[in-house]
């Protein structure tokens, strides 16, 4: 489980593509310390396994179907991504739940520089906009964010300097595509309330919270 707090941006290495998938090298500091084979790091909020390591880097491996679900099967060399380890048992819980289970890709539709601070905009995939609600949890790339604003289409998140530098938003530009992880406990209650015998909307225009009929 991650909390979708980014330690890092990393960089792409080496890219290896083989007939089963892509192996990425990933050069990190903080990320790449005190790792061992098997452990899971959250690789733009993709869940992926360490299969190798050393000084300032790891390796992983994309299989097929992460390839085909997510972009990272368009990463080169010299890109950047965010990095979390898994977070500990008595490790301090400061984002929300995130699982790295890449629900979608969206696309970056608009970005505005607001005083110091930045707004980001991402359009809505369809299946997933009964999930995304004002204030509520998303994560973008990895990244814990709450929903400034939710449109017909689209929805806003306002991004402080410090995430805008810690991370790979600062690379990102109009067009450009972000993994997106809607908030797991939503999942949850949708399931208990269709077992419930209430019967929800795949396009509330207010999120989940709203039920058709029991």
């Amino acid at each position: 489980m991650f909390t979708g707090i980014v330690e890092e941006q990393g960089e792409v290495t080496d890219v290896t593509v083989t007939d089963e998938g892509r192996r990425l090298r990933i050069e990190a500091d903080e990320a790449a310390r005190n790792l061992e084979r098997g452990q899971s790091v959250s690789v733009s909020g993709v869940c992926l396994t360490v299969e190798d390591h050393g000084p300032g880097w790891f390796e992983v491996f994309l299989a097929s179907e992460t390839v085909a679900k997510t972009y990272l099967g368009e990463v080169e060399a010299d890109d950047p991504v965010n990095l979390e380890r898994a977070m500990p048992a008595d490790g301090r819980f400061d984002g929300h739940v995130v699982q790295g289970h890449v629900d979608t890709t969206a696309e970056v539709v608009d970005i505005q520089q607001v005083g110091e601070d930045w707004e980001y905009e991402f359009a809505i995939p369809e299946g997933v906009g009964k999930y995304v609600v004002d204030k509520g949890s998303i994560a973008v790339d990895g990244i814990s964010l709450t929903v400034a604003e939710r449109g017909e289409e689209t929805f806003s998140v306002a991004i402080i300097p410090e995430t805008r530098d810690v991370t790979n938003l600062s690379e990102k530009t109009v067009g450009d595509p972000v993994h997106l992880e809607v908030d797991v406990i939503a999942k949850y209650a949708e399931n208990l309330l269709e077992d419930a015998g209430f019967e929800v909307s795949d396009d509330a225009d207010d999120g989940i919270a709203e039920t058709l009929e029991h």
